[in-house]
């Protein structure tokens, strides 16, 4: 699959953008472990222009990284193509326009998801973004407003006309925000439509290798964006690449994967500051699967994830790993 001159290969897995999540060591760590395209956190256009130092520093792409794309939001056709600008001298390997988030602080304010109730003003972003940068313009959305609105198949082929090199679709619509199951019928539709010559990318609810295996042969798109699996869990990518190549899943140790989290606590520390690094990565923490079923772990849980000082943290893993995992089944994946 390429973007662009962007070459991902034959059935690429990639992370999703998520707010608070995909921040710069996150992205790497994904790379080391096999996905093979990375997104930033989205940042809002209006604080791009405005040079808000935190967005700014969202768009921060390092070396190992590559390639890596950054994901702007906006309701206005001005500062999203201002903004794209920007974004562009931070060097990304492609820019993409976020046309699917949910959640009311955005969707209700006409950016996000909410362009779907303004399809004009989405396409008219599209093209005036697409004709400001020179690194290729992708874009990521859902299949409609609602039940009633299942726009997408339509949608995509007006995107394309817009010049965008690959199209990024979550099954379901806004108004599901992400309750119920996504629906990949019209993801598969979208791509099996002859009118389409871009990539097609599909998004939503993939959990696990074998599922991700299977829906790229059930519906045959492109390229596969992989969320919410992740957090937690970048070793994800790792077990989901060998499944594509041989059908087997690796043996990925909890040492290992304890490393791994223990690495992103020490890059977040490292990166903001003891107190706020620790409050960022308590949502991986709190998702991670190599903490999920623990008989009688309530209470080490509760400590551990209001833990406020690196050395009460360090302490907390460290009873886990020493005590509490080798006590259960193996952790291997």
């Amino acid at each position: 699959m390429k973007i662009g001159n962007i070459d991902l290969g034959q059935r690429p897995v990639m992370l999703a953008p998520m707010e608070d999540v995909t921040d710069v060591s996150f992205r790497q760590i994904c790379r080391e472990q096999g996905a093979d395209m990375v997104y930033t956190e989205f940042v809002s256009a209006d604080a791009v222009i405005r040079n808000i130092d935190s967005t700014l520093r969202k768009m921060v792409i390092t070396p190992g990284e590559r390639p890596a794309a950054i994901q702007i939001y906006g309701r206005e056709v001005g500062p999203m193509v201002e903004a794209a600008r920007i974004a562009q001298e931070a060097k990304p390997d492609v820019i993409d326009l976020n046309f699917g988030c949910p959640v009311k602080k955005v969707a209700r304010k006409g950016a996000g998801a909410g362009l779907l109730q303004n399809v004009p003003l989405m396409l008219e972003i599209t093209r005036e973004v697409v004709k400001a940068v020179d690194v290729p313009v992708t874009a990521k959305t859902r299949l409609g407003w609602d039940c009633n609105n299942k726009i997408i198949v339509e949608l995509a082929e007006q995107l394309q006309d817009c010049g965008i090199k690959a199209l990024t679709i979550h099954g379901r619509t806004r108004s599901q925000m992400y309750n119920g199951e996504a629906d990949w019928t019209l993801i598969g539709e979208v791509k099996n439509n002859p009118r389409m010559t871009i990539p097609i990318i599909g998004n939503g609810d993939i959990t696990s290798a074998e599922k991700l295996a299977l829906y790229y042969d059930r519906y045959g798109v492109d390229g596969i964006m992989v969320g919410r699996a992740s957090i937690g869990c970048p070793w994800i990518f790792r077990e989901m690449k060998q499944f594509l190549a041989d059908g087997t899943l690796p043996t990925i140790s909890y040492h290992e994967k304890m490393a791994l989290l223990r690495r992103q606590i020490d890059e977040s520390i490292s990166r903001i500051d003891e107190y706020r690094g620790i409050l960022h990565i308590r949502r991986h923490l709190a998702a991670t699967p190599l903490l999920k079923g623990i008989k009688n772990f309530r209470d080490t849980r509760i400590a551990m994830l209001r833990a406020s000082t690196k050395d009460e943290l360090t302490a907390i893993l460290d009873h886990i790993e020493n005590n509490i995992l080798p006590t259960i089944e193996p952790q291997e994946s």
